[in-house]
């Protein structure tokens, strides 16, 4: 047996003349007319002979030949196809090679459309970002399970209940975009994992709101023409949220009316439903004066780059003692409307920017309330600026 095995010598496989050498065992050198040539491993496994490339003469020597032909050689005995064998764990090292970092940025690339503004803001990522990646974005996505993400999680699944709860969900989401990619993932270790967590004992808490009869006095600080006091201005006058009015543009604007995209609308996915904004005089003086700051289209752009954000308008107030924050406007004058006017509940819900009633409601409703509302953001507008009114009914429009 030992005479009908390792027939080549090294040097006698690289000067062989072109056709068939047998090394013995089912190893042969196949040389070619150029002086090239290809390691072939010939088996017969379930009645069929079959031959399993190497790997050429210039990149494999004869001891990896031979190394190789005896790894393969123990799965024939053990009545397993060895090219079988081998694509199987080809397929398995590919799997492992998608780390759930790469498989969470393709997932966000692919979910973009469906976000606002594509999901230029970057907050559906951050969750991710800054609470999975940085304990399980290095390691292969089929090999994570619920201990894995318990581990990452319990940190904060009490202290940040709302955060956590995000990115367990775009964790989730992740795990199925792996498994549409045909990996081999626990789709429902998210799942396992927020039975190991447990309930949480963090209770949601509301956004912290200035009282309505304080909102003229910080109004009235707000006095420098700077970008962060006009931001703020035109949040209180408007009652949008912070997002969409941070990223304000020229070309949404026709006369005194600002136009918002639907796509940046909470819960408007629908293009029909982008929403109208009267701009009364006060806040359109604080357009104008706006448009000396505009950068690429961006009425309110960031001293560096981008647009103002959310934490510099928060931090101002911050500076000023306070412990409200920017979007708690919103309650501001919802709180105002219910208080001092007798607006009807469908105008007022309309004019922050809310879906009122059903979907055949709305098919039938042909107005946005336009008119009524500017006369309400009118109203608002004298009474943060420091002008008494008297309460206001507006009739609803038919």
């Amino acid at each position: 047996m030992a005479r009908s095995l390792n027939k080549l010598s090294a040097a006698g496989a690289k000067s062989a003349g072109p056709g068939k050498h047998s090394d013995g065992g089912g190893l042969w050198l196949i040389k070619r007319e150029d002086g090239g040539g290809q390691w072939v491993l010939r088996v017969t496994i379930h009645g069929r002979r079959r031959e399993m490339g190497l790997g050429s003469l210039s990149e494999v020597s004869l001891k990896e030949a031979r190394d190789s032909a005896d790894k393969w050689r123990t799965f024939t005995r053990s009545n397993v196809d060895p090219i079988k064998e081998r694509e199987r764990q080809r397929r398995e090292a590919a799997k492992k090679l998608h780390i759930l970092k790469e498989i969470a940025e393709d997932a966000f690339e692919s979910r973009k459309a469906e976000l606002k503004g594509d999901g230029k803001a970057g907050r559906w990522f951050t969750p991710l970002e800054l609470h999975i990646l940085p304990k399980l974005g290095k390691i292969p996505v089929a090999e994570i399970d619920q201990t894995d993400i318990r581990d990452a999680l319990a940190p904060i699944w009490h202290s940040k209940a709302d955060t956590a709860k995000k990115a367990l969900n775009r964790l989730s989401i992740c795990l199925r975009h792996a498994a549409a990619l045909g990996l081999d993932v626990d789709i429902q270790a998210t799942d396992k994992a927020r039975a190991l967590l447990g309930k949480q004992r963090h209770k949601a808490e509301n956004i912290p709101a200035m009282p309505w009869v304080e909102v003229p006095a910080f109004y009235s600080s707000l006095s420098e023409g700077t970008i962060t006091h006009l931001a703020l201005r035109l949040l209180i006058l408007t009652g949008v949220r912070s997002g969409p009015l941070r990223f304000i543009r020229e070309d949404q604007i026709e006369g005194d009316i600002w136009t918002i995209p639907a796509e940046s609308m909470k819960g408007r996915k629908d293009a029909t439903l982008a929403f109208r904004v009267p701009l009364v005089p006060e806040a359109m003086d604080i357009v104008n004066e706006a448009r000396r700051h505009a950068r690429d289209g961006y009425l309110l752009p960031s001293i560096r780059q981008g647009v103002i954000s959310d934490m510099t308008m928060a931090k101002h107030m911050e500076r000023a003692g306070m412990n409200y924050r920017p979007h708690g406007f919103r309650s501001s004058l919802r709180d105002w409307i219910a208080e001092t006017t007798e607006t009807p509940h469908d105008i007022a819900e309309t004019t922050l920017g809310h879906i009122v009633g059903g979907s055949v409601e709305r098919a039938y409703r042909r107005t946005d309330f336009l008119d009524q509302r500017r006369k309400l953001l009118e109203k608002w507008a004298r009474y943060v600026s420091g002008q008494a009114g008297q309460v206001i009914k507006l009739v609803r429009e038919e």
